[in-house]
């Protein structure tokens, strides 16, 4: 089949203000799987430019596709443009087939299928063994109930979704279609020619605000060596210089982790690592941090989430404030840096926990800082906690995590937004943070500094014109329940869970009466 992926243009600032572009992890590992079918298969990234929707539509009906899929990383605050997408290709090619994936589609496939008629099949979970079966089941003309994984309208046009799908045990049997993208037009890292990358999906532990937990179902990676083969595959071939690692915790495993840095410093290729991943993990490798680096990881992004133990409690994100310092320590002498997210916008917080979050970030010390906003999903167990709260931000393009979208108690909109910015401006531009930007001693690091600094300049100054001048909120909003329905945590995990076959035990050796 004539089959073409969409890679929707994204509308959150962090990702309009960069010079920078990174390709579509997702949609690539879609395509993979696909190319190996033997179908015709086609990228149209809309990212760059960004591409107005209405060439966007043009390009992608130009080879007058069989199918489209379209799918988008930040699928909750790129479901609009999405869904306007869906709705320009049927207005000019209604007989083509539109499906949809995603995390946000997945759980919210009832109400999309229900309010439009744009989008003919929804896939839920991870896709690659998912879509090869709808396409397959398309093209042979099958029985659609068979393939898990998938939602549609059935003969009476009601939502209907069929089994889920299993997780895929072994990471390794799908490929990544790199041959769907020019690697010289995409880069990050300040020009330098980057693509991004799964060691593992998922993650152990329990924090209860995580979008992507359940999505996944349960942790698991891939082969260490197979892993580091490819990025030195993708170095030789196609010249890139930074893996960007879209993981949501890659070093669970000490063992499987240390066969990668292994395995990556054997194969001798100058990349880049960067990803993030927990203050836990980071204290306990604290024997192999020397690795790290050597490997090339350059900077963790640590998801902190808050500096105040309580809410740590609430959200159940399991860490520690004393973990969360020393771990930045560790990565400092070791040459690594640590970007510290930090969350505001609970309910009950006034200028007195902004003011002491903020001596706690002084105190952690961290090379950069993102702050961002309480942005909770339905499908999450913090959805149940936070569904009485009044949604004052209608507009789904913005939940994003940089835009406020939950009303407070305490403190109005421009309250929490201008101590938020005042907050990353001053621990941005402390003396130790500037020091570290104009003298580091490694020209690496020191380049890294300045380009996230300049790039945070331009997005802090947007951010402010947006909130002022172009975003609207309101005064007395819906409930978030209201807003997006029922909380779904029951049904947070969208697979049944495969695990791979265990290895036979080896046989007892026999020992011969002479031995």
């Amino acid at each position: 089949m004539n089959i073409v992926l969409i890679n929707p243009p994204h509308t959150a600032i962090g990702s309009r203000v960069p010079d920078d572009h990174l390709p579509p992890l997702g949609l690539l590992a879609l395509g993979g799987p696909l190319l190996d079918a033997g179908h015709l298969v086609r990228l149209v990234d809309a990212e760059f430019g960004p591409m107005p929707l209405a060439a966007l539509v043009r390009d992608a009906l130009s080879g007058q596709p069989d199918c489209i899929l379209i799918g988008h990383s930040g699928s909750t605050s790129a479901h609009p443009t999405a869904l306007r997408i869906a709705q320009m290709i049927k207005a000019h090619a209604p007989a083509t087939i539109v499906i949809y994936g995603g995390v946000f589609p997945t759980y919210h496939w009832r109400d999309i299928l229900a309010e439009t008629d744009v989008f003919d099949f929804i896939v839920r979970g991870e896709g690659e063994a998912t879509i090869a079966a709808l396409i397959g089941a398309l093209e042979r003309r099958g029985p659609l109930s068979e393939v898990h994984g998938i939602a549609f309208r059935d003969d009476l046009r009601r939502p209907f979704a069929t089994q889920p799908a299993k997780t895929i045990a072994n990471l390794d049997d799908y490929r990544v279609g790199w041959e769907l993208i020019d690697h010289r037009r995409y880069s990050y890292w300040g020009g330098k020619r980057a693509v991004v990358m799964q060691f593992s999906r998922g993650c152990p532990h329990l924090c209860n605000y995580c979008g992507q937990r359940g999505f996944w179902t349960r942790w698991r990676h891939r082969d260490p060596k197979k892993f580091a083969q490819e990025i030195a595959w993708l170095h030789r071939e196609h010249g890139v210089e930074l893996i960007n690692l879209a993981d949501e915790n890659p070093t669970v495993s000490k063992k499987a982790w240390r066969v990668f840095l292994d395995a990556l410093i054997a194969e001798n290729v100058p990349v880049l690592i960067v990803g993030s991943t927990r203050a836990d993990d980071i204290v306990r490798d604290a024997d192999i941090l020397h690795l790290y680096r050597k490997a090339g990881v350059i900077r963790w992004l640590l998801g902190m989430e808050n500096t105040d133990e309580q809410t740590l409690q609430l959200i159940r994100k399991g860490g520690s404030t004393s973990s969360d310092r020393e771990a930045i320590r560790l990565l400092r002498q070791h040459g690594i840096l640590s970007m510290a997210t930090w969350v505001a916008g609970f309910e009950d917080e006034g200028f007195r926990d902004l003011w002491r979050g903020f001596r706690q970030l002084i105190a952690y010390d961290p090379d950069q800082i993102q702050a961002l906003y309480v942005t909770p999903h339905r499908w999450t167990p913090f959805f149940r906690i936070a569904r009485d709260r009044k949604v004052i931000q209608l507009d789904a393009r913005l939940w994003d995590y940089k835009h406020q979208v939950l009303q407070m108690t305490r403190l109005k909109p421009w309250m929490l937004f201008f101590s938020v910015k005042l907050i990353e401006l001053a621990v941005q531009s402390r003396p130790k943070a500037l020091a570290r930007i104009l003298f580091h001693k490694d020209p690496e690091q020191r380049h890294s500094m300045r380009w996230y600094t300049q790039m945070g300049r331009r997005v802090w100054f947007r951010e402010v014109w947006g909130f002022l001048v172009r975003d609207r909120r309101l005064e007395h909003g819906p409930t978030l329940a209201e807003f997006w329905g029922a909380p779904q945590d029951q049904e947070e995990e969208s697979m049944t869970v495969v695990r791979p076959p265990r290895k036979p035990a080896a046989a007892p050796a026999v020992i011969s009466p002479g031995a």
